[in-house]
């Protein structure tokens, strides 16, 4: 399937690692011209470098709790391809932990890069001059948190779901100038963040083995798997699709 991506210019943020790259890597091999993000210099560059993309990729280092980040991304693509056609918004899981446990400093920071960073990524994109008929899509990495919650996670409880609403809202408002606004939400999916949440179990097999046996198909996910999913949202072969949550989870999730 010809997802319409060769000669497009994306942004992708988190794409040192995990599902960040696994995005970037599925929108590079099907031809788009790629930006691409983290905060490590040195992580950034080798996840260029490790791309298979028959077009370009430019890697910025960038803090999305930097109010600056988002428009020098902008900027950056615009720059070097002379348009910006979407992004694939992935910011790092905030700190694992109980309520109980959580400090409001833990909070505070998570609210700044998990949520307005993501927000004004977003926005950032959005309000970037595109032709209406080209459209523009926006797509946000959150967690399957945003439909129930995660024991052990009591940040990304709180947050992503407030930030699949307000996804929710940018796609009704910027829907009649032609964006689009989408999110996806990962399940248990084999990234060095999964690994590292089983093994804060103190038995990681044995928490792999129970997730697993609520996963329908058995299994964790990939990262290709999901940055398969993240591609084609994002790109002009979903054209009519905007303002939904779709979990990506081997179906996991047992709420609609």
């Amino acid at each position: 399937m010809d997802c319409g991506l060769n000669g497009r210019s994306y942004i992708v943020t988190g794409a040192s690692s995990g599902l960040g790259f696994a995005s970037a890597q599925a929108l590079a091999a099907d031809g788009a011209d790629l930006v691409i993000a983290s905060r490590d210099q040195e992580r950034i560059d080798d996840a260029a470098a490790r791309l298979d993309s028959p077009a370009g990729v430019r890697a910025v280092v960038a803090d999305l709790a930097d109010e600056s980040a988002a428009q020098r991304l902008v900027a950056t693509a615009q720059e070097a391809y002379g348009r910006v056609d979407g992004a694939v918004i992935s910011v790092g899981g905030p700190p694992a932990g109980r309520l109980e446990d959580t400090s409001e400093q833990q909070w505070r920071d998570a609210f700044e890069s998990v949520f307005l960073g993501g927000l004004r990524m977003a926005r950032a994109v959005l309000d970037t001059p595109f032709d209406p008929a080209s459209g523009m899509a926006v797509t946000l990495v959150l967690s399957s948190s945003v439909k129930s919650p995660i024991p052990g996670l009591a940040i990304s409880n709180g947050l992503r779901p407030g930030l699949a609403m307000a996804a929710k809202t940018l796609a009704d408002e910027y829907g009649p100038r032609g964006g689009r606004v989408n999110v996806l939400l990962p399940g248990r999916i084999d990234t060095d963040r999964v690994k590292s949440l089983d093994a804060g179990t103190g038995d990681a097999e044995a928490s792999k083995a129970k997730a697993e046996a609520g996963i329908p198909l058995g299994r964790y996910g990939t990262p290709e798997e999901f940055g398969r999913v993240a591609a084609f949202v994002t790109s002009p072969a979903a054209s009519y699709l905007t303002g939904i949550a779709i979990p990506v989870d081997g179906g996991a999730l047992r709420t609609l």
